[in-house]
Parts: structure tokens; C-alpha cells; sequence
């Protein structure tokens, strides 16, 4: 299965709830930390909705 290297390149602080709580789901806390998830629609539109905050690093099949 298809997995992709997410980073968190920004700050939580002083963001709104929404976007701190999607950073928990996706296993993210701490600067510069990164996680590697499967690719699916619903990771995807996690890492799209706080592209301020997570860049995608690389993308694996």
C-alpha cells in the first residue's frame, strides 16, 4: 500500500482548536517530527486542510 513522509514545519500555538486537533490525528506534537501514514483520502485531506502547518516530504508505493 501507498504510504507518504508527512512533517510538521509550523507551530501550533495560536492556532485554532480544529487545527491543533488535526495535528494530533495525525500523530504529529513537536516541530520538525515527521510520521510516515498510508495514503488515503482521509490522511490526504488532513495534511490539505493545514498545509501551513505539515509539508509532505516524500510519497512510496
Amino acid at each position: 500500500m501507498a504510504t507518504i513522509v508527512v512533517k510538521q514545519i509550523g507551530s501550533p500555538i495560536r492556532r485554532p482548536a480544529k487545527q491543533r486537533a488535526t495535528l494530533v490525528g495525525l500523530g504529529l506534537n513537536k516541530m520538525h517530527k515527521t510520521r510516515e501514514l498510508e495514503d488515503t483520502p482521509s490522511v490526504r485531506g488532513m495534511v490539505n486542510s493545514i498545509p501551513h502547518l505539515v509539508e509532505i516530504i516524500e510519497e512510496k508505493e
